[in-house]
């Protein structure tokens, strides 16, 4: 599987040092294996110095996922783009453009209109917006504007959208500037993609109001006993007949000649136009000829055309309906509290103000049982802060002065004094909405084989429409004794009928909307997928492989016991501290801590370097020092070394100038949940495995206290090593069935980044050692460190997987019964053509409720 280590290092990294995890930086030129043939991938720097231009974009007008299926064809055939995503539920397109003289970032959103028929505009971030009411709109031109702002939109006569630089001007900065003096804050808009998605529901809505208002005239007029006046009432329905035609469905032949001509592709939109453009047609020609003293025997069918069109209308209303609720009940950023507690840094003044006004370094008030309405450094008092919405952990976090919190979580029963770090637009809540969202625009395997089943759907149907017509003008002609123009328009009705009912998007929405709630529902438990197919692949997890430190272990080492083989010199502890202060490594922050609490002072050391794996090296007064395990030092067989190892204990030895100079034993507790994941892995009969770097006499220990064999445990191992483990378990002897076993290896820092991005999923547990490449190697990150989530992640994967097959067992059933009850198979049970506009209500609602239902889906 391929994993791209560098995607989104800077969102990722931001998020993780919010939630209390340490940064660091990484060499770009760094690689690492990505999957059993141990290719390799790099971030792609040059995209920049090559204009490549990453974009995207709205689009409006998306119905099912034959217009998703048209928008990627097209996008497809335009050679500047790149690295194509679309997404019918979050109505949007992203790709990379390398511009040419045709196409450019300012004519894509015309050159996608264009071939499409939808509406598209670039969603555009750069930097945070505030959008302003004003009484006059001030000259907008860019040599007038306050320092900070990168741009003004006009929306109407009386609202502008300003963009703006938080680290140049603050939000209340900017309403106080002179420009801005008759300016006032707007109402709190939903987001962009709730906002676009409620502005094409009432579209629809529109449309299905005026398709009912002229379909019940002609309705009244074919089926109601008036006196005879056939003339006229054909006259009267020909004109609402041609309105609902046209009007209402005219979008429908714009997108359908679009898809032909542009996408050389045959979609739901042709079926549409094809089933009531020929019972409009034949209608018209029927009246002609009434008018003309010569009606035909079969009559008209304007209440056809127009019954079929409002009912496949109010289909697609209640579709965007239940998929617009359903997008909008699991969005994160509903987690965000609209109003802060703003205090004056020197009068102690307390103001309730928009948290949209909030600017870098503010002092927030946070009182008892209210959310916290951005990240930020408690400066004083204490309380308990619930974090369930964002971690999924259920006890109340202790929080002091010097503590980071996290927007979105819950204040308990004190109150504190916090100063913001992150603006509301750009928080932890922001952070985890827009990774859900990447998993919501991905497509898991499953999903590739439903987009390939919809794109021959409609051509098969066209098809079977064809064979219905033919079969039943030879019924009508050889067995019924009809005449040719009575027996085909007998035959049509039946080959209308079957273009019309049978419809693709319960097979295309039967994965995606899954996976839209399924992300909400992993988030709301501290699971962060970063792929649709890992949520499909973690049911079938076979073997699952731990780091043992911060891991198993809570990570919290504390010293044991010190030993100095050249004695307790002050000069050695100082070398040794100024070493270990500098690593993020959970074994050098323990000996730190335990030489600050001797009070130790730390000297300075140069040239220092961290060997992932094994340890540290500097140099002190022109002298190497070196620490870390002593496989790594050579020091394995000295005495005190060998004392300590029996004692099962993490050891961290130091030399300095290659001599031993100072041998500590620490200890780490196993987490409380540790013994009952692996007992009920072992009992869904998961095997087990532990990867460590540390002694073989600890690592044997903790295995021991876990049940586990000997034989499934590697100590003093590398991170090459720990790659090398994992590869070797996906390699052909250990795959059943000729299927490849699915591997989940859990690790928590950044020498697991290698074996994360070669395991089938790599969990990251976030903790205070959790660094960028691991994260970003990682295909889950779990928020809170709990192993019992392992247990929900497997869980949640076979829930999403059985929906999936509900949904795609329910599209066969419906569209099978559908075709024959409409194709006259069953002549005591047809369906009408005026009636076979229901046929995408009935087919996608009930995916919509399995979909939805997975909310309701509890550990």
């Amino acid at each position: 599987m391929r994993k791209d280590c560098w995607a989104a290092r800077d969102n990722i990294n931001n998020f993780l040092e919010k939630i209390g995890c340490a940064s660091c930086t990484v060499d770009n030129s760094e690689t690492f294996s990505e999957g059993p043939h141990g290719s390799e991938h790099k971030a792609d720097v040059e995209m920049a110095l090559y204009g490549v231009e990453h974009i995207i974009v709205r689009v409006q007008g998306m119905d099912c996922t034959s217009c998703e299926k048209k928008l990627s064809r097209s996008l497809s055939s335009l050679v500047e783009l790149s690295n194509i995503k679309t997404s019918l539920l979050l109505a949007q397109a992203e790709f990379d453009l390398a511009p040419s003289s045709s196409v450019d970032g300012n004519k894509i959103t015309h050159v996608i209109e264009k071939m499409t028929g939808f509406s598209c505009s670039r969603i555009v971030h750069e930097g945070a917006e505030l959008e302003l009411i004003l009484g006059h709109i001030p000259n907008i031109t860019e040599d007038t504007w306050p320092a900070g702002i990168t741009n003004l939109v006009t929306l109407s006569q009386t609202r502008i959208l300003v963009t703006y630089d938080p680290k140049v001007i603050g939000a209340r900065d900017l309403l106080s500037d002179d420009y801005f003096r008759y300016a006032q804050l707007a109402p709190r808009s939903a987001p962009t993609r709730i906002s676009s998605g409620r502005e094409q529901l009432n579209r629809t809505c529109r449309k299905v109001l005026l398709s009912v208002c002229c379909t019940l005239p002609v309705l009244i007029l074919a089926w109601a006993k008036l006196p005879k006046h056939e003339v006229l009432y054909g006259a009267i329905s020909l004109s609402f007949a041609t309105v609902v035609q046209l009007g209402v469905a005219g979008h429908f032949y714009s997108r359908a000649l679009n898809a032909l001509l542009f996408s050389r592709m045959i979609d739901m939109d042709l079926l549409i136009v094809i089933s009531s453009s020929a019972a409009y047609v034949y209608s018209i020609v029927s009246y002609a000829y009434l008018s003309l003293g010569k009606p035909l025997l079969t009559g008209q069918y304007f209440e056809t055309s127009t019954l079929l069109v409002t009912l496949i209308m109010v289909g697609r209303a209640a579709t965007e309906f239940a998929r617009q609720k359903a997008i909008e009940s699991i969005t994160i950023e509903s987690l965000q509290s609209p109003t802060a507690i703003l205090i004056d840094s020197c009068s102690g003044k307390e103001t309730e103000i928009d948290a949209r006004l909030l600017q870098y370094d503010d002092l927030f008030k946070v009182l008892p049982e209210s959310p916290i309405v951005t990240d930020g450094l408690v400066i004083s008092g204490e309380s308990e802060v619930d974090e369930a919405m964002i971690t999924g952990e259920a006890t109340p976090v202790h929080k002091q002065a010097g503590m980071f919190v996290v927007a979105g979580s819950v204040n308990c029963s004190g109150t504190f004094v916090a100063r913001a770090t992150s603006l509301p637009g750009e928080n932890t809540i922001n952070l985890i909405g827009t990774m859900v969202d990447e998993v919501k625009s991905s497509k898991p395997d499953v999903q590739v084989l439903a987009d390939r089943v919809a794109m021959y759907f409609v051509p098969t149907i066209l098809g079977l429409a064809f064979v219905v017509f033919i079969a039943w003008v030879i019924v009508g002609k050889i067995i019924r004794h009809q005449g040719g123009a009575v027996a085909s328009i007998n035959a049509m009705t039946f080959s209308i009928s079957v273009l019309i009912v049978s419809c693709p998007c319960a097979i295309g929405l039967a994965v995606p909307m899954v996976v839209i709630i399924a992300s909400g529902v992993a988030a709301r438990h501290g699971l962060i997928f970063k792929t649709a197919e890992t949520m499909d692949l973690a049911r079938n997890i076979s073997h699952v492989i731990f780091d043992k430190t911060g891991t198993l272990t809570q990570g919290n080492l504390s010293v044991r016991t010190a030993v100095y083989p050249n004695g307790n010199n002050d000069s050695v502890k100082s070398i040794i501290l100024g070493l270990a202060k500098n690593s993020k490594h959970p074994v050098s922050q323990a000996v730190a801590a335990h030489l600050i609490s001797s009070g130790t002072h730390s000297s300075a050391v140069c040239n220092l370097k961290s060997i992932p794996g094994n340890g540290l090296e500097a140099s002190w007064n022109g002298l190497p020092v070196r620490a870390g395990n002593p496989y790594w030092l050579g020091v394995r067989n000295c005495p005190d070394v060998r004392r300590i190892l029996h004692l099962g204990l993490t050891i961290f030895c130091v030399t300095l100038n290659g001599e031993l100079s100072a041998v500590f034993g620490l200890q780490d507790m196993l987490r409380p949940d540790a013994l009952d994941t692996i007992v009920e892995l072992k009992n869904r009969s998961i095997n087990i495995s532990i990867l460590s770097g540390d002694n073989e006499a600890t690592v044997s220990a903790i295995a021991e206290e876990l049940n586990i064999p000997a034989s499934n445990v590697l100590a003093c191992c590398s991170p090459e090593q720990k790659q090398a483990y994992v590869e070797s378990l996906l390699e052909p002897e250990h795959k059943r069935h000729s299927e490849s076993p699915i591997i989940l290896f859990i690790g928590d820092g950044l020498n697991d980044a290698p074996s994360l991005a070669m395991a089938s999923i790599g969990l990251l547990i976030n903790n205070s050692t959790s660094l960028t490449v691991a994260s970003s190697a990682a295909d889950v990150i779990l928020l809170r460190p709990s192993l019992s989530k392992i247990l929900t992640l497997i869980d949640l994967s076979k829930a999403f997987h059985r929906r999936v097959l509900f949904n795609f067992l329910w599209s066969a059933v419906y569209n099978l019964a559908a075709i024959v009850l409409t194709a006259g198979i069953i002549p005591s049970a047809r369906i009408p053509p005026s009636y076979a506009g229901l046929g995408e209500a009935v087919s996608i609602i009930p995916v919509l409720v399995a979909a939805v239902g997975l909310k309701l889906w509890k550990v």
